[in-house]
């Protein structure tokens, strides 16, 4: 590797530096969108339990199986 001039040598650590910044920027941005994927499939996994939970009554309640049960999908 060929030696560096002062200009270039500073180019290349001021590079570094602000690339290595944007990259931890980066990272936080993934785990606060992850985080926030994470709460939403929360919330729709509690809205479908509460949703099966219905259709188990309301088949109890007809006297008629619960086809979503049979399936193992419950």
């Amino acid at each position: 590797m060929s030696v560096l001039t002062d200009q270039q040598r500073k180019f290349y650590e001021d590079t570094r530096k602000v690339t290595k910044q944007e990259i931890g920027e980066l990272e936080n941005e993934i785990q606060e969108e992850l985080q926030r994927v994470k709460q939403r499939i929360a919330e729709l996994q509690a809205a479908q339990k509460a949703a099966r939970q219905m259709y188990d009554a309301a088949c109890q309640r007809l006297g008629v199986p619960n086809d979503l049960e049979e399936q193992g999908t419950e």
